[in-house]
């Protein structure tokens, strides 16, 4: 009896695989992260957005959302029965937001807050991940491209990321050579897995199936087409009577010549089978990684037209990641409060005023009856103390002895 009670009383405490709580003194330093990106956010221009928590399914899983199905927890609403959504990432929200506050010129949001999905991956390995980031809307050039990413970089050494590695691709020259492969949705997934792994083997053995000999050979080079910024030139060489490719190529170039020389610290790989956001994303992707850590500390891209079916096709490109997973990968300090000054039981008006000034500039912790004897050293350096002639004074605490108001 005694043991089942016991057990019940366990499972109460038992959280969901992948869903975790923050609490002191590491849920201090999430905030203080919090508050210094958005900070950064906000000097940069970026102007700060809550969206809902759920939403109708079918405006959450438009556009950038399809590929967030099977991560997105469903529920109905008890008030028109439709099907909702827990957001599972927040960037379709940004779209439906742009779409629905068009402006001339450029759109800048960030944003803060707890996503949930239903799984883990590799690239995301926790379900209930503090999601922060940017987007910016409005602007096809690659002048976009470069903001964003260097938004991402200060976000990173913000955080206390010492080493940054940045992966950069460029899905129009993939995009384009299955478009001219001619192959079956089916064939064409698994090509794209197939590429996606740098499995030779089956890239050759799923190539069969094309037509044209040319594309059969560009599709088996793409592997090959990762390394260093210099990967571009080769790029160039192999796909020279590719009109578009080449445009795509011209643009990284762009893009990592100005990377490179604002933050030459980081390391830039270029990487022209990384598919990841295929289904939506239209241009450059990329990705940040730090060692010592699996997956990628943060990641973005182009998503031009996401908001077509919100009336509005944008260009738009953005970068997010979750401050738990900066928290772990960097090292970030945050300037620790002064301690807190120690207020005795009392309910004296006087004393009552004195805290209430106080606590204009200072941490005031009012102990409670019973705390009396307490040592406060851990948190506190000051106590308020009566002197002689009543009145209420704050005097630094020296020794255990003296902790007792």
């Amino acid at each position: 009896m005694f043991r089942e009670i016991e057990s019940v009383a366990t499972d109460l405490w038992l959280l969901p695989d992948g869903v975790e709580e923050i609490l002191p003194p590491e849920s201090g330093r999430v905030e203080d992260l919090r508050r210094q990106l958005l900070d950064l956010y906000h000097h940069w221009g970026y102007q700060l957005v809550f969206p809902p928590l759920v939403e109708f399914l079918e405006s959450l899983l438009t556009g950038a959302g399809q590929d967030l199905d099977l991560q997105t927890f469903k529920i109905t609403d008890q008030a028109t029965g439709k099907l909702m959504g827990v957001r599972a990432d927040m960037t379709p929200q940004m779209a439906r937001i742009d779409a629905r506050n068009v402006r001339q010129g450029a759109n800048r949001f960030c944003y803060v807050g707890t996503v949930l999905r239903t799984r883990t991956s590799s690239y995301f390995p926790s379900r209930a991940p503090v999601q922060t980031g940017c987007e910016l809307f409005g602007v096809a050039d690659a002048a976009a491209d470069i903001e964003v990413i260097s938004m991402m970089i200060e976000t990173l050494k913000r955080s206390g990321v010492k080493e940054i590695h940045m992966d950069l691709s460029h899905l129009r020259i993939c995009q384009q050579l299955l478009a001219a492969a001619g192959l079956s949705p089916q064939a064409e997934g698994l090509l794209r897995s197939a590429l996606l792994r740098k499995s030779i083997p089956d890239i050759k053995q799923l190539a069969e199936e094309i037509e044209s000999a040319a594309v059969r050979k560009l599709l088996l080079l793409l592997p090959s087409l990762s390394g260093g910024p210099e990967v571009l030139n080769r790029t160039r060489s192999e796909f020279s009577h590719e009109p578009e490719v080449i445009d795509a190529i011209e643009l990284l170039d762009r893009v990592v010549g100005v990377v490179s020389n604002r933050y030459p610290d980081v390391r830039i790989f270029i990487d022209l089978c990384d598919l990841r956001g295929f289904n939506y994303h239209t241009g450059i992707v990329f990705a940040a990684y730090t060692p010592g850590i699996g997956h990628a500390i943060a990641q973005g891209g182009r998503y031009d037209g996401v908001g077509s079916d919100f009336g509005h096709a944008r260009p738009a490109t953005g970068f997010s990641a979750d401050l738990k997973a900066l928290l772990r990968a960097g090292d970030y300090q945050p300037q620790l409060p002064a301690k807190a000054i120690l207020a005795p039981v009392s309910e004296e008006p006087s004393l009552w005023q004195l805290v209430a000034q106080l606590r204009q500039s200072d941490r005031v912790i009012q102990c409670m009856p019973g705390e009396e004897t307490m040592d406060w050293r851990d948190r506190c350096d000051r106590q308020i103390v009566k002197a002689a002639d009543g009145s209420w004074q704050v005097e630094p605490i020296t020794g255990p002895e003296t902790l007792s108001p």
